[in-house]
C-alpha cells in the first residue's frame, strides 16, 4: 500500500505558518538542503547585530511560502491563456532551491577573484542538482523538471512566471529584506509585502508579445519602499564598517588558503560556515611552514574572536568625487594585493595585513518590469524611470554611489591619510 502524501507545517517568526507540500518535504529533507541550516544568511553581520544568526534555510522556506501566495493571487486574477500556467507548479520549488548552491558565509566568497573560487552560487548550484538524493526528490515532477528549475534559478528560463524567481521584483528580495531587518533589529527593511503581492499582475510586453510578471501602478509606492529599504539595508547593515572588516578578513583567509594550496577551490563548494573555517584552521596550524601557520593562528583566530582589522582610512563618495579608481579596486586580486602589501611595508605591518575594501553591487537598485497604468496602458519601467509614476531609477546610480565607502583596514591600529590613500590607488 502506498504511503499517504506527507505535508508539513512549519512555524516561522516572519510568516507565521508555512505549509510544505509533499515534494517540498522531500526536498527539505535532503542533505543538500539541510546544509543551509548552517549557512548564515548575512555572513558576518551577527558580529555587529547579534540577532542576525538566521540562515539560508529559514529564508528559502520563506521564499517558497511567498511563491505559493503569489501564484494563488495571480491565478485568481485570470485574464491570460492557460499556456502561461504550463509548468507553473515548478515555481515554488525553484523558490525553495534558489540558494542551494550558496557558499559558507553567503556572498563573501564571491568577492574573490575568479581564479580562487568555482563560480557564483547560482552556477555552483548545478553540483547540488546533480546529486542523486535531490534528483530523487524532484523525480515526481517529471522529466526535465530539474533542468527547468535550475534555469529559473539562474535567470535563464523563458517561462512567463520567471520574474517571481529572478527579476527586479522577485520574491527573494521581498523575503530577505523583511527577514534581515527583523533579525538585525532595524526598521529599514519593513517592506509592504502584502501590497506588493496584491499588486502583481501578468502583462504582455508590447514589443515582444510575451507575458511576464509586472505590477499595477497602485503598488508603485510599495515598490519604492522596497528599493529604499534595500538601499538603507546596504548602507547600514550589509556594508557596515565592521561587517566589511570581517568580510575582508574572511576573503583574505580563503584567498590565501587557496593560493598556498591549503585548500582546493573545488573544496569551497559544500562546507558550512564553521566547517570551512575549521578545515582551513586545522590545515594551516598543521603546516610546517610558519607563514602558512600564520593563517590559522593569526587570521582565523582573529575572525573567530572578533578581533577585527581596524579602519586606517575611510573615503566616502564626496572624497572620491572626480577620482578615477582602478578596475581591481573591488575585487580580491593580485594587483590589489601588491598595493596592499606595499602599503603594509610602509606602515610596518606584515604581508597580507592591510586590506582595501570597496564593496560593489552594480544591480543594487535596478528596475526592469512592466507596469499596468491606471488607464489600462502597459509601459515598461526601466533605467530611465516612468514619467508620472516613478523617478527612482533615475537616482538609483546616485544612491548606489553614495552608499559605497572605500576603506583601508589594518591588523594593528594605523592612520593612513586620505591624500596618501588616493595617491596609491587612483588612476593617473
Amino acid at each position: 500500500m502506498t504511503a499517504p502524501a506527507r505535508f508539513r507545517i512549519i512555524r516561522d517568526p516572519l510568516w507565521s505558518t508555512i505549509r510544505l507540500d509533499p515534494v517540498a518535504v522531500e526536498i527539505v529533507d535532503t542533505a543538500a538542503f539541510q546544509r543551509l541550516r548552517y549557512i548564515r544568511q548575512l555572513g558576518f553581520a551577527h558580529l555587529v547585530y547579534p540577532g542576525a544568526t538566521h540562515t539560508r534555510f529559514d529564508h528559502a522556506l520563506g521564499v517558497y511560502h511567498l511563491a505559493g501566495t503569489a501564484l494563488r493571487l495571480l491565478r485568481e486574477q485570470g485574464g491570460v491563456g492557460k499556456e502561461v500556467w504550463e509548468g507553473a507548479e515548478l515555481i515554488p520549488y525553484a523558490a525553495l532551491l534558489h540558494d542551494i548552491g550558496h557558499y559558507a558565509f553567503s556572498h563573501a566568497m564571491e568577492e574573490l577573484e575568479a581564479d580562487c573560487f568555482p563560480g557564483d552560487h547560482e552556477a555552483v548550484s548545478a553540483r547540488f542538482f546533480s546529486s542523486p538524493e535531490l534528483g530523487e526528490a524532484l523525480a515526481s515532477l517529471g522529466k526535465g523538471a530539474a533542468d527547468e528549475i535550475h534555469a529559473l534559478i539562474r535567470g535563464e528560463s523563458e517561462h512567463p512566471l520567471r520574474g517571481l524567481v529572478s527579476g527586479s521584483l522577485d520574491l527573494d528580495k521581498m523575503e530577505y529584506l523583511r527577514r534581515d531587518a527583523r533579525f538585525c533589529g532595524v526598521p529599514y527593511g519593513e517592506v509592504d509585502v502584502d501590497r506588493l503581492l496584491q499588486g502583481l499582475v501578468l502583462l504582455s510586453d508590447l514589443d515582444t508579445g510575451k507575458v511576464e510578471v509586472g505590477v499595477r501602478e497602485k503598488a508603485i509606492s510599495a515598490l519604492e519602499s522596497l528599493l529604499f529599504a534595500k538601499y538603507q539595508m546596504f548602507r547600514n547593515v550589509y556594508w557596515h564598517h565592521a561587517v566589511r572588516s570581517a568580510t575582508a578578513l574572511y576573503r583574505r583567509i580563503v584567498g590565501e588558503a587557496v593560493r598556498v594550496g591549503l585548500i582546493e577551490k573545488n573544496e569551497l563548494v559544500g562546507p558550512t560556515d564553521e566547517e570551512l573555517l575549521y578545515r582551513i584552521h586545522e590545515r594551516a596550524v598543521s603546516s610546517p611552514d610558519l607563514n602558512v601557520q600564520h593563517i590559522g593562528h593569526r587570521w582565523v583566530s582573529a575572525l573567530r574572536n572578533r578581533d577585527l582589522p581596524k579602519r586606517a582610512c575611510e573615503l566616502t563618495a564626496p572624497d572620491l568625487e572626480g577620482i578615477a579608481l582602478p578596475d581591481w579596486i573591488s575585487v580580491e586580486s593580485m594587483e590589489r594585493r601588491r598595493v596592499e602589501d606595499a602599503l603594509a611595508e610602509e606602515l610596518g605591518l606584515a604581508s597580507g595585513e592591510v586590506m582595501l575594501d570597496y564593496p560593489s553591487k552594480k544591480k543594487m537598485l535596478n528596475l526592469d518590469l512592466l507596469v499596468l497604468r491606471r488607464g489600462g496602458v502597459v509601459e515598461r519601467l526601466g533605467e530611465a524611470g516612468l514619467r508620472g509614476v516613478i523617478d527612482l531609477p533615475g537616482v538609483a546610480e546616485e544612491l548606489y554611489r553614495t552608499s559605497r565607502v572605500l576603506r583601508i583596514f589594518t591588523f594593528e591600529p594605523r592612520i593612513v591619510e586620505p591624500e596618501l590613500a588616493l595617491e596609491i590607488i587612483s588612476v593617473d
